[in-house]
């Protein structure tokens, strides 16, 4: 069977393996790799899935991406390396649940793509005897997740941009106190700079010298891993073929694409629910059919949303067989309609995400912080236009309420209990550099980096 092929979003590059698309992250004309065709799993393989752990449900859907490419049997050992701690579904009311994906070692759902993307990206790189930097920014827990899974991998430099004033200090400090292979740059400036900053250094015929590489969310290997949850949380709560509904907090849109692929590789899903806060370029997107993103981004409770143009649009609206480029200039109309059947998406101010912790704490004794709190009003927004017909529903919650204690205190009065490897790096020096969004500088620290 020939290897599964990749190609670029924006349609100007050659298709490439999966190998090649790890190692690249974006594509050489600035698009984003996704599948040529989705492979599929059949409706008894999914069906398996409610008597398999967490480790063995991820072995048999990205062996569907594998294959040609890594071992069976070590794609099994990296899998159950990588996934080595617990997915709570916690139940709230009826079959409405709230998904944890905050047990990893930074208490984030990123780690889940994270750890497995070192794995595969360190294998590929020790069989090619290679060296690779890793350039990211990070809206809030993308750069701790990333630092933790490659640090000290074999052929690896990170370097990691971040808005200075646009994150918390314990989001901050998770990925600021790790040295060796791993450096932190904060930026002065807001997320989307970042973001530019790293878009533009990938296509910079300037750096080509230095081999460079993304594990931001453009990268597809954060993808793939990502749509293994929803699988998962829907073997616990399904019945076999049952349709089910996720409501995913979105900013850059590399979690709600992992359900996308999910759905794309055969998993049953009535609604997928996009809430995102007060940057709604999407919601207004998907009423209207015009696309403006917002520059520069708004800087809200929900930080890690703080996203003015999602960088995986480029993938959802290729999705819908339509094209927008990396800019945001929309080439080919995607199929509204299907979008709208799909897909539901609203804006979640600052004061109706608080509202909704102090509100949801109060009823269920159930704790959100501001980005699930976002996918449970976006849920609430949904309901008010369609019904949940007795069907299961998995609400997100991205990352612990540890990470913003002063958040919770205000709202609801009281710090959350601080997991221990958060307590351990808040004790712990920081140590990171500082510029301000101007590429020219960065390209300058990019070469020095590379000499030394």
């Amino acid at each position: 069977m020939a290897a599964l092929l990749f190609s670029s979003t924006n349609g100007q590059s050659p298709a490439v393996n999966l190998r090649e698309a790890f190692l690249r992250g974006q594509a050489p004309d600035r698009g984003l790799y996704f599948p040529e065709k989705f492979p599929t799993l059949a409706p008894e393989e999914i069906a398996a899935f409610a008597k398999l752990p967490y480790h063995e449900i991820a072995f048999r859907v990205l062996s569907k991406y594998t294959d040609g490419i890594i071992p069976s049997d070590v794609l099994a050992t990296l899998c159950r390396d990588a996934y080595n701690f617990e997915i709570p579904l916690e139940k709230v009311y009826d079959r409405v649940c709230v998904m944890r994906l905050d047990q990893g070692p930074t208490a984030s759902f990123k780690d889940f793509a994270a750890r497995m993307m070192a794995r595969l990206m360190g294998k590929f790189l020790h069989e090619d005897g290679k060296q690779l930097t890793i350039l990211t920014a990070t809206s809030g827990d993308t750069g701790a997740a990333v630092a933790h899974a490659f640090h000290n991998v074999p052929g690896i430099r990170v370097i990691v941009l971040f808005p200075i004033n646009e994150i918390s200090m314990s989001q901050r400090k998770l990925m600021t106190t790790l040295s060796d292979n791993v450096r932190t740059v904060a930026i002065d400036g807001k997320f989307d700079d970042c973001q530019a900053m790293v878009k533009q250094a990938f296509a910079d015929p300037a750096l080509k010298h230095i081999p460079l590489s993304s594990a931001n969310s453009i990268n597809i290997g954060r993808l793939l891993p990502q749509s293994v949850y929803y699988f998962y949380a829907a073997s616990r709560l399904a019945q076999p073929g049952e349709p089910i509904v996720f409501s995913v907090p979105s900013g850059n849109f590399g979690d709600m694409m992992g359900a996308v692929v999910a759905r794309q590789m055969g998993l049953p899903v009535k609604k997928l629910i996009v809430p995102v806060n007060d940057n709604d370029a999407f919601p207004r997107f998907l009423a209207t059919g015009v696309y403006q993103k917002i520059s520069p981004s708004r800087n809200s409770v929900s930080n890690a949303m703080n996203v003015g143009h999602p960088s995986n649009l480029a993938r959802l609206v290729a999705v819908y067989s339509g094209r927008i480029d990396e800019t945001g200039k929309i080439h080919q109309q995607p199929d509204l309609a299907a979008m709208r059947r799909d897909l539901f998406s609203s804006s979640i101010s600052d004061q109706r995400t608080r509202e909704t912790i102090r509100e949801v704490w109060n009823k269920y004794e159930l704790l959100l912080e501001a980005h699930g709190a976002v996918a449970w009003r976006g849920f609430q927004d949904w309901l008010a236009t369609e019904p949940l017909s007795g069907l299961p529903a998995v609400i997100l919650e991205t990352a612990n309420p540890a990470k913003f204690p002063e958040e919770i205190e205000k709202t609801i009065g009281f710090a959350p209990d601080v997991p221990p490897a958060m307590t351990a790096a808040i004790k712990l020096p920081e140590d990171f550099d500082r510029m301000g969004a101007d590429y020219e500088k960065f390209r300058e620290y990019l070469i020095q980096r590379h000499i030394n």
